[in-house]
């Protein structure tokens, strides 16, 4: 498929087939999607939890209890589950962590320059932290970022997904110890792949979209 296919193929999918599995190379196609994703300053403010067994996805299905009961067909169903989770909070410790990273991948021709890049982090996290004080929110918007980066690239594959930010994520929190590891649950993406019957599928129902003389300025 082309973008423009790709993109008219994708919705948010509301009905897995459970019998159909993402092959083992394609699940590492998602990794790397995940990996790879951009980030301000290259902070990836990140941690992925990736449930493909059925205890796995049990556990995060925990997450849609209450309230939230009308995602657990999506979380059950699907082939697998990713929870997208982001930093609390970040630190000189985690950004030297990120530059000696990059050192060793080979990034800097100089320590200069590991420097300079090394005071960049540090300037841009001071301005969220003390200026904007909203560093956190800073860091889960980049986690969006590698959402949305993250959906396109599965459909790439061929690959359904749903985002589900109706989670319970205090209750995610609990389950995986991630507060006490520096981090929190944002938003679970299911993906596999759509069951025949899913109303919401693109055969079905056409996508819909605000149009171009709404969205777009051009100058």
């Amino acid at each position: 498929m082309n973008l423009t296919e790709t993109l008219n193929w994708r919705y948010t999918t509301k009905e897995f087939d459970s019998t159909k599995k993402i092959s083992e190379a394609d699940m590492a196609e998602v990794k790397n999607l995940l990996r790879m994703s951009p980030s301000s300053v290259n902070l990836q403010p990140w941690h992925f939890i990736v449930a493909e067994t059925t205890e796995g996805k049990a556990r995060i299905a925990k997450g849609t209890q209450g309230f939230f009961h009308f995602n657990e067909p999506k979380v059950t169903n699907a082939s697998a589950v990713v929870l997208f989770c982001s930093k609390i909070d970040a630190d000189d410790a985690y950004y030297q962590h990120i530059a000696d990273t990059e050192d060793k991948n080979g990034r800097f021709p100089n320590e200069d320059i590991k420097n300079g890049f090394l005071g960049a982090v540090k300037a841009f996290a001071g301005i969220h932290k003390y200026d904007l004080k909203d560093q956190q929110h800073w860091m889960e918007k980049q986690v969006y970022l590698n959402i949305g980066s993250f959906l396109l690239g599965v459909a790439s594959l061929g690959i359904d997904a749903t985002p589900m930010e109706g989670i319970d994520v205090k209750a995610l929190d609990e389950e995986f110890g991630l507060r006490e590891k520096g981090f929190t649950a944002l938003v679970a993406v299911s993906i596999g792949y759509r069951a025949d019957s899913d109303f919401n599928s693109t055969d079905k129902t056409p996508k819909s979209r605000l149009p171009e003389s709404e969205l777009f300025t051009e100058i």
